[in-house]
């Protein structure tokens, strides 16, 4: 949530030349509505529904750069297909940069709190066990701009290829 996976991962598929999907969007392509729409008529049982369908389905492709949604890794399927069908990088954020990056986003429902900070860092605390569990790879995406961490992501993964 406000970490950077959709800027960061347009950038390595435009750089490795493969399709970008990014799971947020393909949800609310695939329903016609945003994101706070589905969460205010399913609530988040039924958006995590949604997400856990998308997820299958982009999973089963090959070849492609996927950025989820941040609460993707709450389901312990998703966590499972991601881990065990691609490289996954968790791009780490602490909370009050996240809190930096999204105040101004209305776009988050899970954020619509009295206090987003507070939440955030509740948040952070549920899914950073998850998303390290998940990961193959962990990036401080806190201290440097979406280009220096495509560069290092793009140079790890060109050392995983040569191995």
């Amino acid at each position: 949530m406000g970490a950077g996976k959709t800027t960061v991962g347009r950038q390595i598929a435009k750089r490795l030349a493969r399709p970008f999907f990014d799971s947020d969007h393909e949800i609310v392509h695939r329903t016609g509505v945003p994101i706070p729409t589905i969460f205010e008529i399913e609530g988040e049982e039924g958006f995590r529904r949604r997400e856990a369908q998308t997820i299958r389905e982009l999973t089963e492709s090959d070849g492609i750069v996927l950025a989820t949604g941040g609460g993707v890794v709450l389901n312990p399927d998703n966590r499972q297909r991601l881990h065990d069908t691609g490289w996954v990088v968790y791009l780490n954020v602490p909370p009050l940069l996240l809190h930096e990056r999204t105040r101004h986003d209305r776009n988050r429902p899970l954020l619509h709190v009295a206090d987003p900070l507070a939440r955030l860092e509740e948040l952070y605390a549920a899914r950073d066990p998850l998303y390290r569990e998940t990961a193959h790879m962990v990036v401080d995406g806190g201290h440097l701009l979406a280009a220096g961490v495509v560069s290092h992501l793009l140079r790890e993964f060109n050392r995983l290829c040569k191995s």
